[in-house]
């Protein structure tokens, strides 16, 4: 069974935790309970002092790992 991963990131408009899935991670979204509009952004993410090909990416792997170790604690 696949899971999709999501972060929680609050509106900027009314304050409401909402959950994304890392896929939509700097892509322009709306608030579906104000209809706000704001950029996906994870607070969690660690600050990178180097740039990578392609960060959505890097962050989509590790939360992925994050996913199949709490998993795997629950088993």
């Amino acid at each position: 069974m696949f899971h999709n991963p999501h972060f929680v990131q609050e509106c900027p408009v009314c304050g409401r935790p909402l959950q994304i899935r890392v896929e939509y991670l700097g892509r322009l979204l709306t608030c579906q309970h104000c209809g706000g509009r704001f950029t996906a952004k994870d607070a969690a993410s660690p600050v990178e002092s180097a740039p990578r090909a392609n960060p959505l990416l890097a962050r989509a792997e590790q939360l992925l790992t994050i996913s199949s170790q709490r998993l795997g604690a629950d088993e």
